[in-house]
Formats: structure tokens, sequence, C-alpha cells
């Protein structure tokens, strides 16, 4: 009997996978993101979060570090848990509807009357 010893493709997921991953499943935005890494004193701007979300191939796509992952799932515990002075549920925090920003109500003038068009002739109109 031969023994065949086959080597399997191993999926490798990169770090810009599992931060991916991690803002589908929370539905997170890139603003709540910039938000959870500011938790834990970690500036970092919209658009490059938005370029790590990227593909690979994209030309403006930027790898993501290991610094930046290590702060997001720190942030992200201290978002979801909170801290030991001020705990939370997590549940609470997952089920909680998202604040959606308000939109100004418009204040509109009166409706601009329609100009009469009735002594206009047009080229196509149908004699009666």
């Amino acid at each position: 009997m031969v023994i065949y010893n086959t080597l399997h493709k191993i999926a490798v997921m990169t770090n810009n996978d599992i931060l991916k991953k991690l803002r589908v499943a929370l539905m997170l935005r890139d603003d709540e993101i910039v938000e959870i890494l500011e938790l834990v004193d970690f500036r970092i701007s919209k658009s490059e979060i938005g370029a790590f979300c990227r593909k690979e191939g994209h030309p403006k796509y930027r790898e993501c570090g290991d610094q930046v992952l290590r702060n997001f799932l720190n942030g992200l515990v201290i978002h979801l848990r909170g801290t030991k002075e001020n705990p939370k549920n997590p549940k609470e925090v997952l089920n909680k509807p998202k604040a959606q920003k308000s939109i100004p109500e418009r204040k509109f003038d009166k409706p601009k009357k329609k100009p009469d068009l009735g002594y206009v002739k047009y080229k196509n109109k149908k004699k009666s």
C-alpha cells in the first residue's frame, strides 16, 4: 500500500481580511471604526480604513499592519465590554439601534407658479 502525502492548500487570512470580516459581521461604518480606535488613543483617518477594505489589486489598496489590527481589537473589547469602572453588556451594545444623523428640515417657500403656456404654438400640436 502506498501512502500519498498531499499538500493541502492552506487558506491564509491577512489582517485586511480580518478587519473586513469584523466590519461586516458587526455592521460597522468607517467613522465607527475610527471612534473605536480612538478609545485606545490610536488616531487614523476614514480614508485609511477605506484603503484597508479595498481589494488587493486596487491602486489605493493598503496593507493593514499588526499594530492597527491589534489596536482595533483592543478598542473593540472596550467598545463592547466597557472598562472596569464602567462595564457594559455586549448584547445591549450590539442590539442598540444605530443613531441616524438628523437631516435638517428644509424650509420651502411658496410654490412657484408655472408660467401660462396657453399662448405658445407647438410645432407638432394636433389641430382640432
